[in-house]
């Protein structure tokens, strides 16, 4: 049964003709659909950067902050008085 459909479909030529292009229809819509994807993982991918990004700015400005802070309580003492803070 289905060798005589297939038969069928390889003997006439406006069949072959309407499957060649129904293959190239889906071809197109299968490459589209792979590129919706892909631009959503891009996307995806270029949000998590950015949080990361966001993250080591906040970390270098509090790593910058202690760097900063006194060592000890007379250095506290000598900002204090000299109104550093």
């Amino acid at each position: 049964m289905i060798a005589s459909i297939l038969g069928g479909i390889a003997a006439n030529p406006w069949a072959r003709a309407a499957l060649r292009y129904g293959a190239i229809a889906l071809a197109i819509v299968l490459f589209l659909f792979s590129i919706r994807f892909s631009d959503e993982r891009i996307g995806r991918i270029a949000e998590r950067h950015e949080t990361s990004e966001n993250a080591n700015e906040i970390q270098r400005r509090m790593l910058e902050a202690a760097a900063r802070r006194p060592r000890n309580r007379d250095d506290l003492v000598d900002r204090l008085r000299d109104g550093g803070f």
